[in-house]
């Protein structure tokens, strides 16, 4: 029987690789949903080839667009962030791929696990900002998270089969496009510079975030939520390569590690068939073309949004909410060269400090911590 698919940012990069792997995988898979927020005309085309039972645009000003294009189909539409809340729990739905970018993610998400769903996560701001009530709420209904991104993929791959505690996580990182540099010579990059990144292709929001490490940092709180451990138990690790995903290091002092081509199809496609293994005709690591594997600490004072959020992981309540808002202004910001690189981190640090702390926040907490910080980041651009 197909598997079902919800695919929640369909149009980004995660959608569109996800919607590959639905491709080569046709008897496997059915797109029920697809959801995006702008990309209309890529919406439209997508929805001409799937015909899903819906989608939804998230700008209700594209509403009419989309439903005039689709007229002749039997495709539903619906617009708006309701909407997106609302079609995750259709009783047609059985997977719901999250990959969405930043805090919009999470009310959907927290809906698809109330309704059921096994949840295909990639949306990594979900966890940093509710992990807590998230992993209750998995708890309570009883549902899958499956990991999407490669570093989560590969943490997990290394614990199938273990009954053992973990004794640490080994974090990879590429280093980005600024690794080895010093906070002098970033004083003047551009955001053209910091999209170029060495080794993954994304969207931009993920890729800023890579350069400046913060995106490592949502990675070491996803990592906490997901696997039950504490900041302490997580090590970020630069391997600029990327051929190493992520490893786990056990109680008798043995390391597991995942391995492959940095391809985000490959976790994509394990998430979505776990627990079996399907063929995939993507290429092979060769690994005597693997000339080496390095492997070094973070330079945390010279990027020191990676600091931050480590900080704000240990802290915990509402301050990795703040952090997050205040991210999602900073880089949008910086895209528009509004603000500098280093001026990110001195955003982000300030927001955080002024946002009142509280230790066990409810959703609607979390809403307004969200408002909260993006108003006092608006402030001081």
């Amino acid at each position: 029987m197909k598997k079902r698919l919800a695919i929640l940012g369909s149009t980004g990069s995660i959608g569109t690789q996800t919607l590959q792997v639905v491709d080569a995988n046709p008897d496997m898979f059915q797109v029920e949903v697809l959801v995006a927020n702008n990309s209309v005309e890529k919406l439209i085309e997508q929805a001409k080839k799937y015909s899903p039972n819906a989608v939804v645009i998230g700008n209700e000003k594209n509403y009419l667009v989309v439903k005039e294009a689709l007229s002749d189909t039997d495709v539903k539409v619906y617009a708006g962030q309701d909407a997106i809340a609302q079609v995750v729990t259709m009783e047609s739905v059985d997977v719901v791929v999250t990959a969405m970018v930043g805090y919009s993610g999470l009310i959907p998400t927290v809906r698809a696990i109330e309704a059921g769903k096994t949840i295909a996560l990639s949306n990594k701001e979900t966890l940093v900002v509710a992990g807590e009530l998230i992993t209750k709420l998995q708890k309570q209904y009883r549902t899958a998270i499956l990991p999407v991104d490669s570093e989560h993929s590969a943490i997990f791959q290394c614990l199938v089969g273990e009954a053992s505690p973990i004794e640490k996580i080994l974090l990879t990182a590429s280093g980005g496009p600024f690794r080895g540099k010093k906070r002098s010579e970033l004083e003047k990059v551009t955001a053209a510079d910091a999209l170029k990144h060495p080794t993954w292709n994304m969207g931009a929001k993920v890729t800023i975030d890579s350069a400046s490490l913060m995106n490592k940092g949502f990675e070491a709180m996803e990592a906490k939520w997901l696997f039950g451990v504490e900041p302490d138990q997580i090590q970020v690790v630069v391997h600029p390569q990327s051929i190493i995903h992520s490893m786990v290091q056990f109680a008798d002092g043995n390391v597991k590690a995942q391995l492959g081509i940095h391809d985000m199809r490959l976790p994509i496609q394990y998430a979505l068939t776990f627990p079996d293994r399907v063929y995939s005709s993507l290429e092979r690591l060769d690994f005597a073309k693997l000339a080496k594997l390095d492997f070094e600490d973070p330079d945390m004072e010279t990027f020191a949004n990676l600091s931050m959020a480590f900080h704000a992981m240990r802290q915990g309540g509402n301050v990795p909410a703040a952090l997050n808002a205040a991210n999602e202004i900073a880089v949008a910001a910086f895209l528009q060269d509004k603000i500098s690189f280093l001026g990110m981190s001195d955003m982000i640090e300030s927001v955080m400090n002024r946002c009142d702390f509280i230790k066990s926040p409810s959703l609607e907490e979390y809403a307004e911590t969200d408002r909260v910080a993006r108003i006092l980041a608006q402030e001081m651009l």
